[in-house]
């Protein structure tokens, strides 16, 4: 199992912690994930680290496909490559529609429908087999609407890119999860339970099917991102993260519309997520987090001394899980976690 570290948004002032990526680097982590929702964009925050690393892979965690043409990534994604020496990984996603239609101003819609074919375009300019041909659901290149000039033309990137590079999918969703194994070289979920990988595993398993190829668990890097929160006091560290946590159950989305919500329920917390967002939504903010349980909480994350989360490890070792990535701002636990895993 590897290690990767987040790097998280930016507040309101665009700062990162680079003598803490610089120690990732140094110790041997795996990649470092950017971030965006409707403030810092994931790409330029890599940019900046990857001048200053040696060897710590570049991903984004995610860039927002509604924000960007595919034509748009697949150039950033490149350009980054290359000027990172093959170090760069492209992390996407739907982000939901709170972000897409209330910051970005375009329409939700179908996001699978979408995101399939986002990653055909994007895998056709890193291919360069041929000019660039589309006519989809979402996408139509060269675009020929009845508003078009009619000058455009099928062209191929000026830039050589790997054909292999890389490409995640954020997904929490059963048919997103299965989208991400059949059409994806990682998966990035969030909010990951180690004792309740069946919720994803029929997902998994039908989309490598449909991928075909010998497409498995074995070629296909399943990364989850977890937060660490490591100290003595059990109880401080659960409740250093019950707002975070009472954020997207209860506040990242509306009702019958929380991806985050949905998938506490389906590992059985139906009724402590139904309450987290009742009180959220009615902006009892600091009732919501005292509503997330502890055991969640414990499921979802890596809480206490070193010796706890040692052990508690053990449970991700026991999944198909190959890249771990942390989200912590502490040197100690960087360090620990290194000790630990790598």
């Amino acid at each position: 199992m590897r290690l990767g570290l987040m790097m998280g948004y930016a507040g309101p002032q665009v700062k990162f912690d680079i003598p803490l990526i610089q120690e990732a680097d140094r110790l041997g982590y795996h990649v470092v994930w950017s971030a965006e929702a409707y403030g810092s964009d994931a790409v330029s925050p890599l940019a900046w680290v990857g001048a200053l690393t040696q060897r710590i892979k570049l991903g984004t965690g995610i860039m927002q496909m509604p924000a960007r043409t595919p034509a748009a990534t697949a150039m950033t994604a490149m350009t980054l490559d290359q000027l990172s020496g093959g170090r760069f990984l492209l992390g996407v996603g739907a982000s939901g529609p709170q972000v897409v239609e209330g910051w970005h101003g375009v329409a939700y819609g179908k996001p699978l429908t979408r995101t399939r074919e986002y990653v055909e375009v994007v895998r056709k300019i890193f291919s360069r087999e041929a000019p660039l041909e589309h006519k989809g659901t979402y996408y139509e290149i060269p675009y020929r609407g009845a508003d078009a000039s009619g000058l455009g033309k099928p062209l191929k990137s000026i830039v050589h890119g790997r054909k292999d590079l890389p490409i995640y999918l954020a997904a929490i969703g059963p048919k997103n999860v299965e989208l991400a194994a059949e059409i994806a070289d990682g998966w990035l979920p969030v909010f990951f339970h180690p004792e309740k990988f069946n919720v994803f595993e029929e997902s998994l398993r039908s989309g490598f099917k449909k991928a075909g190829g010998g497409k498995g668990p074995e070629n296909f890097d399943i990364a989850p991102y977890v937060t660490v929160a490591m100290g003595p006091d059990l109880s401080a560290c659960f409740r250093i993260l019950k707002p975070f946590l009472a954020l997207y159950m209860g506040g990242m989305g509306a009702k019958g519309k929380n991806f985050y919500n949905d998938l506490a329920c389906r590992y059985g917390y139906e009724e402590a997520a139904a309450k987290v967002q009742e009180l959220y939504l009615s902006g009892r903010q600091q009732e919501a987090a005292g509503a997330v349980p502890d055991e969640l909480v414990d499921a979802v994350a890596l809480c206490g001394p070193k010796e706890r989360i040692r052990e508690r490890l053990s449970l991700w070792r026991k999944t198909p899980v190959t890249t771990l990535n942390i989200n912590s701002g502490s040197l100690e636990t960087l360090r620990a976690m290194a000790e630990m895993v790598l």
